[in-house]
């Protein structure tokens, strides 16, 4: 990327009396800026432009001087305003619209510098820095493109696999749902079938134990019969006729 730009305006001394203030301290803001003290020239050109908002001269010194402390974004401000408001001055227009695409080109905004560029060569297309500087641009934004896209593609090729891994969990997640409902069903159903086995197997010793009860009612029963018998007979042996009399 080549060459930066930077207004110097031509004031002789005897003029200098009678000029604007503004001018004043846009020419002061030049003396800063060629010792390189930047900050001081951003001073000076603000309090030109404060003075007059339409020096445009100020605006694109001042979008240079911010562009040596690489305050970007101020100086791509300040030049496009520069750009925009220089009228019937082609040649001045064409180097803000340049500096602007090297603003933007530190900016890493390929595209917007390419059309800097571009309306720079339209103003003069002689400028063969331009020229220069419009191939990097180009270069850079194809490769900015090209970087863009592999990402893209890198993105969806993260996302399907995503989508895939997460198509497999759910699948295994299914699977699991499933078994653990078949291992559920089975211990229901042995569960239901012991209940069963349990109810059949306490009915049998209840129809055992009645039956057992019955018997044993029998039993007793026979003993009492038995009992009743012997008792019977007894009474019978002991109210027999006497044969004799007592006289």
């Amino acid at each position: 990327m080549k060459r930066l730009l930077i207004i110097v305006l031509l004031i002789t001394s005897g003029s200098l009396a009678f000029a604007q203030q503004d001018v004043k301290f846009t020419r002061r803001g030049n003396k800063q800026y060629d010792k390189g003290n930047f900050s001081e020239a951003d001073v000076q050109y603000k309090k030109a432009l404060d003075k007059n908002p339409q020096n445009t001269k100020a605006a694109f010194n001042l979008g240079a001087s911010q562009y040596r402390q690489e305050n970007w974004e101020d100086a791509t401000t300040s030049f496009t305003g520069s750009a925009l408001n220089f009228e019937n001055d082609d040649m001045t227009k064409a180097e803000s619209f340049y500096n602007l695409g090297n603003t933007l080109m530190k900016q890493q905004k390929y595209q917007e510098s390419v059309e800097a560029y571009k309306q720079s060569l339209r103003l003069n297309p002689k400028d063969e820095d331009a020229r220069y500087n419009l191939a990097y641009a180009q270069q850079k934004l194809a490769q900015q493109q090209q970087q863009q896209q592999n990402q893209q593609n890198q993105d969806q090729n993260n996302q399907d696999q995503n989508k895939d891994q997460n198509k497999d969990q759910q699948q295994q997640k299914d699977q699991q749902q499933q078994q653990d409902q078949q291992q559920k069903d089975q211990q229901q159903q042995q569960q239901d079938q012991q209940s069963q086995q349990d109810k059949k197997q306490q009915q049998q010793q209840q129809q055992q134990i009645s039956k057992e009860d019955a018997e044993k009612m029998l039993e007793a029963m026979k003993n009492k019969e038995q009992n009743t018998m012997e008792k019977v007979k007894e009474q019978q042996v002991g109210k027999g006729k006497k044969v004799d009399k007592d006289w």
